[in-house]
């Protein structure tokens, strides 16, 4: 079998499962490794990417708690490389241990990732993107006299703090990321969608109070690799058309074409799958010869071995395997 190139985007489940410690999260990420180092055994090249949503709410609120004027709370962004950090230790560690079990010699190199973003883009116009704790309105008002700060309601449940998620330009490190890739590196890179930059006209790079949604951050990257394959390991084995109706039908092969039409339909549900099809789409549209699959972590040795995922390509033809 031919060595592909392949770009993991790795789901909240795989890293948080009921304990958020530290301990908690390093068993969780070991289970992670012990299911990709399959990947490695089949002589793939490999780049990780992961979320960080609960990890850098956790740090958001302990950062909260200590703000003072002798101790101030970090700006989000320092928030998002803080995260990818500990995340990336914890995940290199563990697949490095996975590999030394199997008698496998690679080199496990994580990377603190910076996304370029337009200053001008519209989504900084509109926050959406909720983060940190939940208040009253009443609250909420009172920290927006006070700051700069925007807050919404969110779904009935509290008013949050609302940050942008603008749109990924470049991987500003990708230069690095092909290096270490072409001397056959496992890579853990862009994690938590990466670290959110603008380019001021003196071309340098400043971090902004935003969100880069991960699984566009994702694909962005493996198309900038030109990946064979994008693969999105998420908490369900397979997208599915009618969730949980009773004419729910599940897509084990499908082309850049049908999913528009579903994703016109209104089939895929904001925030949950719609984003990772939107992502697996624009992959595939970019890189027409390559393929993407959204699977869970769980069902990935299933699929590995010839089991079924929903396997997405630009074009309705013969069906190539992953």
């Amino acid at each position: 079998m031919a060595r592909k190139k392949i770009v993991v985007a790795l789901g909240g489940n795989a890293i948080l499962t009921d304990d958020p410690s530290a301990q908690g999260q390093k068993a969780a990420l070991q289970s992670t490794a012990q299911q990709l180092v399959a990947l490695v055994q089949r002589g793939d090249d490999l780049v990780i990417t992961h979320g960080n949503g609960p990890q850098v709410g956790n740090l958001l609120l302990q950062n909260l708690a200590a703000d003072s004027a002798d101790n101030p709370a970090f700006e989000l962004d320092s928030l998002v490389a803080m995260t990818q950090g500990s995340i990336g230790y914890w995940l290199q560690n563990a697949m490095r241990n996975e590999l030394n079990q199997l008698r496998l010699d690679k080199v496990v190199s994580t990377l603190v990732t910076q996304v370029l973003v337009d200053r001008d883009d519209p989504a900084f116009q509109d926050p959406s993107k909720p983060i940190g704790p939940y208040y009253t309105e009443d609250q909420a008002q009172a920290k927006m006299a006070q700051s700069s700060a925007i807050f919404k309601e969110d779904a009935g449940r509290g008013w949050r703090k609302v940050v942008a998620s603008p749109t990924p330009l470049a991987i500003n490190e990708i230069e690095t990321i092909r290096k270490l890739v072409d001397d056959q590196h496992i890579v853990i890179a862009s994690g938590g969608g990466g670290i959110p930059v603008v380019q001021g006209h003196d071309r340098t790079f400043h971090g902004v109070e935003a969100v880069v949604d991960k699984d566009e951050a994702s694909q962005s990257l493996a198309s900038a690799l030109e990946a064979d394959l994008f693969l999105v390991l998420t908490g369900v084995d397979h997208v599915y058309i009618n969730f949980n109706k009773e004419d729910q039908e599940r897509l084990d092969q499908v082309s850049y074409a049908e999913l528009e039409k579903h994703m016109a339909d209104g089939q895929f549900a904001a925030g949950s799958m719609q984003p990772k099809v939107q992502a697996c789409m624009d992959f595939v549209k970019a890189n027409p010869n390559s393929q993407a699959v959204i699977t869970s972590l769980d069902n990935l040795e299933n699929f590995l071995n010839g089991g079924s995922g929903t396997l997405i390509q630009y074009e309705a033809k013969e069906f190539l395997e992953a």
